[in-house]
């Protein structure tokens, strides 16, 4: 029938179109249940800085790759990286900082989420309460990590040139407590210890002055002795004929002092400005004809009951030219000033024997026989 076509297909197009809406209806529904199942409100927190966040995952790791929040193996992630998530779930991101701590010279790394010096000092349990930091302990502390120094405090004596110091330091090593004190060491000087030894409480440095110095003075130079024989003497006789005399040397000396006290003094230079004179004298060789023992002894009276002739056979063997290397001469070995004591002049032994005996004799009476060591052969 003309017209019936086309009202079936209008009623057939109309249906078709209320079906596709429902179908389409229920996808639309079905796929707003499943966002609403994957989408979870997080709580992120990021080295202390708080952020919400919608997490589609359904671990803190997927959480984490969501917001481009890398963590290494010395990061602090709470809750683990495999921890599921839920709405509300809170996830803590610390990162790790490398902290490398040089205390009293000796050097230690350590890993760290704190995020300032002190938290961290604190959180490692580093003893640095009363230590001297290279940086202050509110320094925030980078992802870049910090490198810093402590000193711990000493009670230490340092000793300059024989004067004790004591002092409190925070320094590490002998070097750095000599710039503290600003103490110049010299090139001679001696230090007890290394430069890079460390310091440690109760230490005792020594730092020894030493200096050499130049010193002018003048020093005697001895004259030397030449002997010349002669026959115009007796053997055993010698006489000056040319005195000696001393020269004259300028002489430079180094003198090493170790703090303030003279050690060592050597001769560095030498330069005679005066020469000495040679001192000659003259050797007796003429033999002298001695008379026997017995003709000597008669030729020496007695006098008073005393032996004289015995007294010179002991002091001299009866030789009137005797001559003792000790200073004695003649009969009775007489020292020149004794013989001047009683009246003789020169040598004895260029006297007669009746003078010598004479002499001897006047001794006696003055003195006695103990002038003689064998006095008592006076008596025999």
């Amino acid at each position: 029938m003309p017209g019936c076509v086309d009202v079936w297909i209008f009623v057939l197009s109309r249906s078709a179109r209320l079906i596709a809406q429902g179908v389409a209806l229920t996808g639309v529904v079905a796929g707003t249940v499943a966002f609403a199942s994957f989408d979870k409100a997080v709580a992120l927190s990021v080295d202390g800085r708080s952020s919400q966040v919608h997490a589609f995952g359904s671990t803190v790791d997927d959480v984490l790759r969501s917001e481009g929040v890398r963590v290494g193996r010395h990061d602090l992630v709470s809750p683990a990286l495999s921890s599921k998530v839920h709405d509300g779930t809170q996830v803590v991101v610390r990162y790790g900082r490398k902290l490398s701590v040089t205390t009293d010279g000796v050097a230690s790394d350590h890993w760290t989420t704190a995020l300032t010096v002190d938290e961290a000092l604190s959180q490692l349990g580093l003893r640095a309460d009363s230590a001297k930091l290279s940086v202050s302990r509110s320094l925030p502390l980078g992802r870049q990590g910090l490198a810093m120094k402590a000193g711990t405090r000493k009670n230490v004596t340092l000793v300059v040139g024989g004067k004790p110091l004591q002092r409190t330091t925070f320094t590490t090593s002998v070097d750095e407590l000599l710039a503290e004190t600003q103490v110049t060491m010299n090139p001679l000087d001696r230090l007890s210890a290394k430069p890079a030894t460390r310091l440690r409480d109760g230490a005792t440095v020594r730092l020894t002055r030493v200096q050499r110095t130049a010193v002018a003075g003048k020093a005697v130079v001895p004259f030397a002795v030449r002997k010349v024989s002669t026959s115009d003497l007796d053997k055993g006789t010698t006489k000056v004929r040319t005195r000696g005399r001393a020269g004259v040397a300028r002489v430079t000396y180094v003198e090493t002092w170790v703090d303030r006290r003279r050690t060592a003094r050597a001769v560095s230079s030498r330069a005679v400005t005066e020469q000495p004179v040679t001192q000659v004298e003259l050797v007796g060789t003429r033999t002298v004809t001695v008379a026997s023992t017995s003709s000597s002894s008669a030729s020496i009276p007695s006098s008073g009951g005393l032996n004289w002739a015995a007294l010179a056979r002991c002091e001299s063997g009866g030789d009137p030219r005797a001559v003792n290397p000790n200073g004695h001469y003649g009969l009775y070995q007489f020292s020149l000033q004794t013989w001047a004591g009683v009246g003789g002049s020169g040598n004895p032994i260029d006297a007669s024997v009746a003078e010598q005996t004479r002499r001897a004799q006047m001794l006696y009476s003055r003195s006695g026989a103990g002038q003689w060591s064998c006095g008592g052969h006076l008596f025999d």
